[in-house]
């Protein structure tokens, strides 16, 4: 049976559209807070028009490279074995549970919660003139569309899986540009998006575990299988039928191998440590951005501390001096 869907190849071109997406929408901003300040009504739509036309050109030469790439991968493909087929379609689901772990790493930063630092883009830095503009954002389009026929290669190579790519890759293109648009309008919009990169970064982190799970146990299928811990009876916990298939892409099985448990839970673990790598660095940024802000006292906030603490000393003398005299006078009156 031919599948003409493959939800890896809708990953990967979902992942890559909304990097392109939030690439764009970051130019868009910065020339659209230019506007009025340091450039004119005129100027930004001219810059506006560059970032159109910079896009779709280098997407359109970026997919003529892929394809002059693919269509000789596509026919040497057709002498490969089951075998060599089932070890190419394993390389391609860990391709994608690496460009998806990625993405949860970089959604919370592109929300603003997770900070670095690297220098990003600002109105005060970037240069505002149609040749950067065009220059930048060709450049940063025609990489991720690029990226896309590198991670696609492993698909190529498996001639069954090369004719899922055009509905994937709609389909992909339809999420990944949806989504940039709703983290562009988020972005501009939501105040609190706490909430929103918790949900989507722990979403993203189960379906790259799913996949890197899923991969793994192909090379099981192929070079022998490690021992089975575990199998669910019954029609209703089978991973081919509702309602459980539903969860199959987040790594679900009714039957676990020794390697699949490993793979799993080592994922996890390993995006849970990159995550919370990402929060360290964000918490010492924030703090270093906070003392960097933070007045430093002026030199007659430190004079007239100064004057303060003397005046302290002189009181705190007359009191002793006031306490011995009595003592003094007491002695006396005794003696």
């Amino acid at each position: 049976m031919v599948q003409l869907f493959d939800f890896a190849v809708a990953t990967i071109f979902a992942r890559e559209v909304l990097e392109g997406a939030l690439i764009i929408g970051e130019f868009r901003t910065i020339i659209l807070r230019a506007s009025g300040v340091s450039l004119s009504g005129d100027e930004q739509k001219k810059l506006l028009h560059a970032i159109n036309v910079a896009a779709i050109w280098a997407s359109v030469v970026a997919v003529l490279l892929c394809a002059a790439v693919a269509i000789p991968l596509a026919v040497l493909s057709k002498d490969f074995d089951t075998k060599t087929s089932t070890i190419i379609e394993g390389v391609s689901k860990l391709v994608a549970a690496v460009c998806i772990l990625q993405l949860s790493l970089k959604l919370p930063k592109w929300l603003g919660i997770y900070k670095s630092h690297k220098t990003q883009i600002s109105d005060n830095t970037f240069d505002l003139s149609v040749n950067s503009i065009r220059f930048n954002v060709a450049w940063n389009i025609w990489r991720e569309v690029a990226e896309c026929g590198v991670f696609l290669i492993p698909f190529f190579l498996n001639g069954a899986q090369a004719l899922s790519i055009p509905l994937s890759a709609i389909v992909g293109t339809i999420v990944g540009g949806l989504a940039g648009w709703g983290l562009y309008y988020a972005n501009g919009r939501l105040n609190n998006k706490l909430f929103l990169a918790i949900f989507s970064a722990g979403l993203l982190h189960l379906l790259s575990t799913g996949l890197f799970t899923n991969g793994c146990h192909k090379f099981e299928m192929v070079y022998g299988s490690s021992p089975v811990v575990w199998r669910l009876p019954g029609d209703f916990w089978s991973v081919d039928r509702l309602p459980m298939t539903i969860l199959k892409p987040f790594g679900y099985s009714d039957t676990r191998t020794v390697l699949e448990i490993c793979c799993f839970w080592g994922w996890l673990i390993l995006g849970c440590l990159l995550h919370y790598r990402k929060w360290r660095i964000t918490k010492r940024v924030l703090a270093e951005a906070s003392e960097k802000s933070s007045p430093a006292p002026s030199t007659a906030d430190e004079g007239a501390i100064s004057d303060a603490e003397d005046d302290a000393d002189q009181i705190l003398d007359l009191e002793v001096a006031t306490q011995h005299e009595q003592g003094e006078e007491n002695q006396a009156y005794r003696v």
